[in-house]
């Protein structure tokens, strides 16, 4: 009579593991399911972050020359009489051109596209009567009306013109003129400036926003518009 009661225990044992096992599996994918989901949102790209990440590249290459830029106009205004060792100077200066030359870089040009063959010559057509020939338009000016010129990459002409002023507080600092090292460190004050202010211009960064601050010019756009012509009478 005993042995009853020990078979309907080992059934209901057997049949509770059997749903714990069945139920196990989909509980657990349950419960997987929303912190898969919000990995997956984790690792979702920020929206436009391609065109963010080229404009915090632009500052980034720009803070990148002031910083060497401005160490050296510190040390140099700060040593006595404005001179440095040789060695110091060179050490100095290494960092500022390494600098404006990965801020000058630009991108690899695409390959170019092969060529599409030749189009197959179409017959001659007859030859049609010369039409009369037209009086000349007078040339157009080479030059702006005022004499200025229009800078193409106001960003690469503002490295450019850095570097050389760079170049020459470096030499009036080694040079032994304290009078020379005054009137140099102006233009590499002027030559920050002026790659903070082509950075901002033509760099494709949003515009300001501060109350009370003056927009900011346009880009040129690398040709200025010619005047024009006469008409042919």
């Amino acid at each position: 009579m005993r042995a009853l009661p020990v078979r309907r225990i080992a059934t209901t044992v057997l049949c509770t593991s059997l749903l714990l096992g069945t139920a196990g599996p989909v509980m657990a994918a349950g419960s997987d399911s929303p912190h898969g989901s919000s990995q997956e949102a984790a690792r979702a790209p920020v929206p436009n972050a391609d065109a963010l990440l080229a404009q915090v590249k632009t500052l980034g290459d720009a803070g990148g020359v002031l910083t060497p830029v401005t160490d050296l106009l510190t040390t140099v205004l700060k040593a006595d009489k404005g001179q440095l060792p040789a060695a110091d100077a060179t050490k100095l200066a290494a960092p500022v051109k390494n600098a404006i030359t990965k801020a000058a870089a630009v991108a690899p040009k695409a390959p170019a596209l092969p060529q599409t063959p030749a189009a197959p010559g179409l017959p001659d057509t007859a030859a049609l009567p010369q039409t009369p020939a037209l009086p000349q338009a007078p040339a157009l000016p080479k030059a702006l009306p005022d004499g200025t010129r229009v800078a193409a990459d106001p960003k690469a002409d503002a490295l450019k013109a850095l570097q050389a002023s760079v170049d020459a507080l470096v030499k009036a600092a080694t040079g032994g003129d304290v009078a020379k090292v005054a009137s140099a460190v102006p233009p590499v004050l002027t030559g920050l400036v002026n790659l903070v202010a082509a950075t901002l211009v033509g760099g494709g960064l949003p515009k300001p926003d501060l109350a009370g601050l003056p927009a900011l010019p346009k880009s040129p756009t690398g040709s200025a518009a010619l005047p024009q012509a006469p008409a042919l009478s």
